[in-house]
């Protein structure tokens, strides 16, 4: 049996060794994909979204790693991979994420030199469930009360915006889309001109032309660091320049998945129908200075790839992995 290097060139693994031992940080791999194997088993038994479940089959079959020699901590490096950008697909939704992510922690810190008396606000906006059948019909209603609800007085001091859709599966089988937005806020919507949740939720009810009071969350992004012997845990990453833990995290919680794997696996009835419902629709929007940090109308393969680095080293190592169903793992198969 042929042998391989590991990514820390202390060892030998066999060909047949899963990724997630080779590289225990690539562990979301095999549970992404597992969970993309169900997805497009079950749209491939449905004529309208058969096409779609093809693609997701063959979506990240074959991950192709590099690690450059000599590199300290030998870091898996992805190189290539295809990837079906199915809005549904479990793995899709994943690099998205990653991508994002990547996006605004690589513009925001101009942004924040540009507007050094910025502050942040986190906001939330809910409604009602809806029957899975209405979803469609709900979050078209939300995006026209959005564009209402940016036209009013108090958003006038919102110098950028960012806005992404959720939707979680209700316990009974009825759908809960929200609305996650980061503002980029003058100082003055802290002091004379803040504007309080209570009055947050009578807008958006106003927007929304809704005959109740929806839950909304409005609270500032919290700049300084944890305090030395608070329980209050480090951010886990090393952050850009100019970039607090409090706006890493609110970038999480804006850039996360549309919709959660478990939701997508619960019911496949359920699945199908929310599929049909959000087809062609947009679950990301962007405003002011904000508008164009994350360039999420040119999406391509290479982007979810999520390469610091472009060109191939040809000093790397090359490791090929193939996606294994009945062992629901990446399986190492080429190595040199």
């Amino acid at each position: 049996m042929r042998v391989c290097p590991s990514p820390s060139g202390s060892e030998q693994v066999q060909h047949g060794a899963y990724l997630q031992d080779v590289s225990p940080r690539d562990k979301p791999w095999d549970i992404h994909k597992f969970a993309a194997e169900h997805v497009a088993g079950v749209f491939l038994r449905d004529a309208a979204l058969a096409k779609q479940g093809a693609r997701m089959r063959q979506c990240a079959g074959v991950l192709k790693f590099g690690m450059k020699q000599g590199e300290e901590g030998g870091k898996l490096r992805l190189r290539r991979a295809h990837f079906c950008r199915v809005r549904v697909c479990p793995t899709c939704q994943w690099r998205r994420s990653l991508l994002w992510r990547a996006r605004l922690y690589q513009a925001l810190p101009a942004i924040i030199k540009a507007n050094p008396q910025g502050r942040w606000l986190f906001l939330t906006l809910t409604v009602r469930n809806c029957y899975i059948p209405d979803l469609r019909e709900t979050l078209q209603a939300m995006n026209k009360a959005w564009h209402r609800l940016v036209m009013r007085p108090e958003f006038a001091h919102v110098l950028g915006w960012l806005r992404t859709t959720e939707v979680t599966r209700g316990r009974d089988g009825s759908a809960h889309p929200h609305f996650h937005v980061l503002l980029l806020v003058r100082p003055c919507m802290l002091g004379k001109e803040y504007v309080p949740q209570s009055r947050w939720a009578e807008l958006w009810q106003e927007c929304m032309r809704a005959d109740y009071l929806p839950i909304v969350d409005i609270r500032a992004v919290r700049e300084r660091p944890p305090r030395k012997g608070s329980d209050e845990d480090p951010f886990p990453v090393e952050l850009p320049e100019g970039m607090s833990p409090g706006l890493a995290r609110a970038i999480l919680e804006v850039a996360k998945y549309s919709t959660k794997d478990a939701d997508l696996l619960a019911d496949d009835g359920w699945l199908i129908c929310f599929a049909k419902q959000v087809r062609g629709l947009r679950f990301i929007a962007a405003g002011g200075v904000l508008k164009d940090v994350l360039q999420f109308d040119a999406e391509t393969n290479e982007d979810l790839l999520l390469q610091s680095v472009k060109k191939v080293e040809e000093v790397e190592r090359k490791l090929v992995f193939w996606w294994q169903s009945r062992e629901r793992h990446y399986v190492l198969k080429e190595g040199a």
